[in-house]
């Protein structure tokens, strides 16, 4: 108890200090608060929380901004890693990173229908999904155990530990789990599937009259009066977008590269550390024949492949020089078959295991035993050996120096990023101190549009930037934007040199535009009077003396007929066949359709009909599993906070 008064009587002590000299505290937290400003900058507080910002939820579970983030860098480096010359326009674009959040909200949804339905995985059932994945088989060593190095470099290489690459494999199983119970039973009746797929693939006989608007256009003859009534009632029609005249710089790996300068006895020094692996690696050649025999197989069915391999080996080693012929003959490796076996060039890591250790303890010339792989049985003849030749230093020395700027340049960059950053800010009014000091270019652009043109590419087709130079702050003030990331390792800033709001143009300027709207119009008006006309005539019997000529057509054969009138053509009830029937084309003007009969489909047509019953039921499964995922996405009020940069686009055709 008096410890207790005690503290009480401390306390109030301290607030007395506080109160007795509130000016001096005062300075004290201004000490204390101003120079973590400095450290980090005002926008760098503003980034912070933006990061937490939620892009889309689940239930109550908020998917943020940084989440996104990190799951768009590690998507995209999956797809460098497989697809090594891919477009990074198509990796960072709109439309890719949306695709990387349809995926996150799809697996937040999963996890929880699951949780809420209390699958799991049991260990019996994760080993033998591992046992039969096959990057996990081919880790397997020539004994059949586990190479456990290369199995912790796996785990390693998505930035887990194995028992945490395990706990992901157990989740994912678990989330398998809830989708399955829909797509593991779809089926589909055969009555309804032969009715949807004869009327996909029904041919019918039809006669096309197009009657184009461009064909009536000689037949227009606007005046003057009529071009000004059209203009004045349609100047939405003739607007000058708003536009404006900016400067921007932009700070990358590449612009932090080039003010990098690596003295030349560090160049001499990294050569002669790496002299042997920037020269390349040892490569062989070899030709095969494969028997295949997956390990999933019966044992009886492997061993009667093992048999084969082994005559096919006795024939080889009699007659070394027929090898290519016997592969050609024998093999069942569809890629290297018909070229004799021959696999080419090659280094480890490139093949199976136990093919690349058969292959790299081979002598030129010679002929293997049989190996196993999980591919089945394999014969191999070494045809040639590559060993990698020391280059020069000379030879290398633009590679390594460009390799050392690239280290460097990662190294540097989040410290020159800093001081973009900071200077775009507090030099507000010109970005030539921040390109002067980093030494950047100043790009300038004339009419840069608030959208994009179709085909922009890079920093002017950001969604982003472009709405933060078009706001209405940085308009008026003509001063920088802020830095904006706008792809990994990539900043931008901006300024308004001039700006023109949108305006309607005057007549004298859109004369011809008006003139040819106006003809387009009436054209079409009167491409669809005469059509309606000779409709009415032909359907009552009067038929025109001359046809174009008979075309057979299917919803999967159109040929040159466009979706409107190939519609129309199949919508017709076949029990009134011959008749006639108009569509509108729009403003391009009407065609007239005579649908002669139905023609009865022929063998390839029946052919193709009995295969597409198995396609069929794979649509209609899909179908069931979309919308099951769509009722749990309403169940656990699953939504996407950002917008679809595909329906904007598609909001602006």
């Amino acid at each position: 108890m008096f410890a207790f008064f005690v503290s009480i009587q401390e306390s109030l002590r301290m607030f007395d200090i506080f109160r007795k000299h509130t000016r001096i505290m005062m300075m004290v937290m201004f000490l204390l608060i101003i120079p973590s400003f400095v450290l980090l900058g005002i926008d760098g507080y503003s980034r912070m929380n933006e990061s937490d910002v939620p892009v889309a939820r689940v239930g109550r579970t908020d998917i943020t901004q940084a989440q996104w983030d990190a799951a768009h860098r590690v998507e995209a480096d999956r797809l460098r890693a497989s697809i090594p010359n891919i477009d990074a326009k198509l990796i960072d674009s709109p439309e890719a990173r949306y695709a990387t959040l349809e995926r996150l909200v799809h697996e937040r949804v999963v996890a929880q229908a699951a949780e809420q339905a209390r699958l799991s995985t049991s260990d019996a059932r994760l080993a033998r999904f591992l046992q039969e994945d096959p990057t996990i088989a081919s880790l397997r060593k020539a004994d059949g155990k586990m190479d456990m190095e290369r199995y912790r470099q796996l785990a390693a290489s998505q930035g887990l530990t194995p028992e945490g690459f395990e706990n992901n494999v157990r989740i994912d199983l678990a989330r398998q789990q809830v989708e399955a119970g829909v797509s593991a039973t779809g089926f589909v009746s055969p009555v309804p599937a032969d009715v949807a797929l004869k009327a996909f693939f029904e041919k019918r006989e039809v006669q096309v009259v197009n009657l184009l608007a461009k064909d009536y256009a000689a037949e227009v003859k606007p005046t003057d009066a009529e071009l000004e009534a059209f203009y004045q009632k349609n100047q939405s029609l003739f607007q000058a977008p708003e536009q404006a005249q900016v400067e921007y710089v932009v700070l990358d790996l590449d612009a932090v590269k080039k003010n990098i300068q690596i003295p030349e006895a560090e160049l001499k020094s990294y050569y002669e550390q790496n002299a042997q692996r920037l020269s390349g690696v040892e490569e062989r050649r070899a030709s095969h024949i494969l028997i295949n025999a997956p390990k999933e197989a019966a044992e009886a069915e492997r061993n009667k492949a093992r048999q084969k391999a082994e005559e096919l080996l006795k024939a080889v080693r009699t007659n070394p020089a027929a090898f290519a012929d016997i592969a050609r003959k024998n093999s069942q490796d569809p890629g290297s078959a018909a070229k004799g076996g021959d696999l080419d060039f090659f280094a480890r890591g490139a093949m199976v295991k136990p093919f690349e250790d058969a292959a790299f303890a081979m002598k030129k010339g010679a002929i293997s035993d049989v190996v196993e792989s999980d591919f089945g049985f394999h014969i191999i003849q070494l045809t040639d050996i590559k060993l990698p030749q020391k280059r020069s230093f000379d030879e290398l020395r633009a590679s390594i120096e460009s390799d050392l700027k690239g280290q460097q340049a990662q190294r540097k960059y989040a410290e020159t990023a800093e001081i973009f950053t900071n200077m775009v800010y507090e030099q507000s009014d010109s970005l030539k101190p921040v390109a002067d000091k980093l030494k950047l270019e100043i790009k300038t652009v004339d009419r840069l549009l608030r959208q994009p043109l179709p085909g922009t590419t890079g920093v002017l087709a950001n969604e982003k930037f472009l709405n933060t130079l078009f706001a209405a702050d940085i308009i008026s003030s003509k001063r920088n934007t802020e830095a904006m990331e706008t792809a990994t390792n990539h900043l931008v800033a901006g300024r308004v040199v001039t700006h023109q709001p949108a305006r309607t143009l005057p007549l004298v300027e859109v004369q011809s535009q008006v003139r040819a709207q106006v003809v387009a119009a009436r054209a079409s008006e009167l491409a669809k009077k005469d059509g309606a006309a000779k409709l009415a005539l032909w359907q009552a019997g009067t038929a025109p003396a001359s046809l174009p000529a008979v075309q057979v057509v299917s919803r999967d054969q159109a040929l040159n007929l466009s979706a409107p009138v190939l519609l129309a053509a199949l919508r017709i009830d076949p029990a009134k066949l011959p008749a006639w029937v108009g569509v509108d084309l729009g403003s391009q003007g009407s065609a007239l359709v005579r649908v002669n009969r139905v023609v009865p489909l022929d063998a390839t047509a029946q052919a193709t009909l009995r295969q597409s019953r198995n396609q069929y039921a794979q649509w209609w499964t899909g179908a069931e599993t979309q919308a099951y995922y769509a009722l749990l996405k309403e169940k656990l009020k699953a939504e996407i906070l950002v917008p679809n940069p595909m329906k904007k686009q598609q909001g602006t055709v």
